[in-house]
């Protein structure tokens, strides 16, 4: 039996490519490892094509569920703004991956660290442990900058890079990504895109468009839908609309929304972090530099882009467990896609119409 077509979330204009790179100027690229138990990755976003510690831009993060060993964040809250890429790996690669950070923003400027301030590396992470052998520490410097310099504007989702090998509601998670499109005051319209690295929720929980179909899944497989929630999901928003830190912090908490809609319930066990981003302006690393002089949006106008945010973000995790292929890691420890497992369960009947 054929999988059925994705779900389209709610009724907003989706961008072109229906992912986080329809705001323009942002790049994602991945490198994914696969050999035997080494199912793992890294994921790059790049929030422009230039250099993010001359040319930072606002940016704010929000903790749902704080069990997670994410690196960056306190800067990122103080000064509410980017100067690396952001990266998603394995919790014990964060710190390769933050050194190949570090490296790469010396080599482009010299005087960091020295004449000029340190860099703010900002990476997370998700527990891939149950398909990799996390142990191993299989991610590279050379992975991270593979990935960075892989980086464009399409780009695989599902069981690639840093989703590699993570799972979702007992299934197989991953990459995940989806976009959304606003009206502005000026005629022109604003974008919200949306990734996220899917590594969370029970199955029995699961909720697709608007059907409770965990709990028929987990029926069908009663031992499965026991396993205690104990993983992780990062969900990165971009946008093109001129927002500050402040105003981003408010965005970046509407995706919790997005995300309750699937099932989450935000678990003991699970780190869920958001961060959100705005490519409208970039702030300067030197003083001398002017900052920029940028019309905020008001904060009545701000609707339309949380709803793009709940959208997009509900929206990418289902891209998430549908582009998903099966996984067969450490110790044989083995994830099927959820178009696998839909397959087989002729009673799936989504609120919401094919994307």
């Amino acid at each position: 039996m054929p999988s059925p077509p994705v779900p389209r979330i709610g009724a907003l204009l989706q961008g072109a490519r229906n992912a986080i790179t329809d705001v323009a100027g942002v790049l994602v690229g991945h490198r994914t490892l696969d050999a035997g138990a080494i199912q793992t990755g890294v994921t790059v976003i790049r929030a422009h094509a230039g250099d993010p510690f001359r040319d930072k831009v606002p940016a704010a993060a929000v903790v749902l569920n704080g069990f997670g060993k994410s690196l960056g964040l306190v800067q990122l809250a103080e000064l509410g703004v980017l100067e690396t890429p952001i990266a998603l790996t394995n919790t014990f690669c964060v710190g390769t991956v933050a050194t190949a950070q570090i490296r790469h923003c010396v080599a482009a400027n010299p005087e960091c660290g020295r004449s000029l301030p340190t860099v703010n590396p900002l990476v997370f992470e998700c527990n891939d442990g149950f398909l990799n052998d996390i142990q191993r520490l299989a991610v590279t410097e050379a992975d991270y900058l593979h990935a960075l310099e892989s980086a464009g504007s399409d780009f695989a989702q599902g069981s690639v890079g840093a989703g590699r090998g993570m799972s979702s509601f007992q299934l197989k998670g991953g990459i995940g990504s989806a976009s959304r499109c606003v009206p502005a005051p000026d005629r022109r319209r604003h974008t919200v895109g949306t990734l996220v690295l899917a590594n969370y929720g029970r199955q029995a929980q699961l909720v697709l468009a608007g059907d409770p179909v965990g709990a028929r899944l987990a029926a069908q497989a009663a031992a499965a839908a026991q396993e205690p929630e104990k993983g992780s999901i990062i969900i990165v928003v971009a946008t093109d609309a001129p927002l500050d830190a402040r105003q981003l912090r408010r965005l970046a908490l509407r995706a919790g929304a997005g995300l309750a809609r699937t099932g989450s319930v935000l678990g003991h066990g699970s780190g869920d972090i958001v961060l959100a981003f705005s490519t409208a302006c970039t702030v300067p690393d030197r003083v001398e530099r002017p900052m920029p002089a940028i019309a905020l949006l008001h904060e009545e106008l701000l609707d339309g882009l949380f709803q793009a945010t709940a959208d997009s973000t509900e929206q990418a995790i289902l891209h998430a467990l549908w582009h998903a292929t099966a996984v067969t890691g450490r110790d044989g420890n083995h994830r099927a896609p959820l178009a696998e497992v839909l397959a087989r369960l002729p009673s799936f009947a989504p609120a919401r119409t094919p994307a």
